[in-house]
């Protein structure tokens, strides 16, 4: 994963983008109708993106000033104030999401190169605040799926897909309850992946998307292809 935030901040900007024409779409049926997250509507999802936003605003903040400012104030309270916002009419929801949006354009335009490279707390502990982008972006998109509004996996940019792979991947060769696997990218001339011990491991072969949205549990696995012939190995849960 690079670390050069200037790489992703015009990508960020193009997500949000189509994410608020998406919001934008949806009425107030839409909005309480249950998204791809198990217990979450669609306005749990938006307000779930609004406050993301204003979390990592958090840690840019942070590294740019030197204060011990959290990405959130507790968990307890991140998830209050999803559950609190999630009913909200679809123009306040849409309002927030811009809002928020427009918070974090902001914070990003405001770092320093000394601020980016600054260490900042986040959800699960200390974090390189030159990764806060890809954070966003990440969000952006894997959520835009979970909407269930008719943006999909095969719809995330081709240069969204290699990182969230690798990512994805690299965590998963660090859990003892991942199965070992050799994924095999089809799409551009990239190398394969190893995930545990290869002996003995199942190849499973697909573009990047399919592989990253099978691995995050955005889809079963269709497209996909595995040597030996059977059946897909079970990933864990994505956290």
């Amino acid at each position: 994963m690079t670390t050069d935030p200037l790489m992703f901040t015009g990508e960020v900007v193009d997500s949000a983008a189509r994410l608020l024409d998406t919001a934008a779409g949806l009425d107030a049926a839409a909005v309480a109708a249950p998204s791809l997250l198990p217990g979450w509507s669609r306005g749990h999802v938006l307000t779930h993106l609004a406050r993301n936003a204003d979390g990592l605003v958090n840690l840019l903040t942070a590294a740019r000033t030197g204060e011990d400012i959290p990405m959130y104030e507790s968990v307890a309270a991140r998830d209050a104030d999803i559950a609190a916002g999630a009913g909200r009419p679809p123009a306040e929801l849409l309002a927030d999401l811009r809002r928020s949006t427009d918070r974090f354009a902001e914070a990003v335009a405001a770092m320093t190169a000394s601020a980016w490279s600054a260490t900042v707390q986040a959800r699960r502990g200390p974090w390189p605040a030159a990764l806060v982008p890809w954070a966003r972006w990440r969000e952006l998109e894997v959520h835009h799926v979970d909407l269930a509004a008719g943006y999909r996996p095969a719809d995330w940019p081709a240069a969204f897909t290699p990182h969230l792979l690798h990512e994805v991947a690299g965590g998963l060769a660090e859990r003892p309850d991942a199965p070992a696997l050799v994924l095999r990218p089809t799409d551009g001339n990239r190398p394969e992946l190893v995930v545990r011990d290869t002996q003995d491991a199942p190849q499973v072969a697909g573009s990047c998307a399919a592989l990253a949205a099978w691995l995050i549990g955005r889809s079963s696995g269709d497209g996909l292809t595995v040597t030996p012939d059977g059946a897909l190995p079970t990933p864990p849960e994505w956290i």
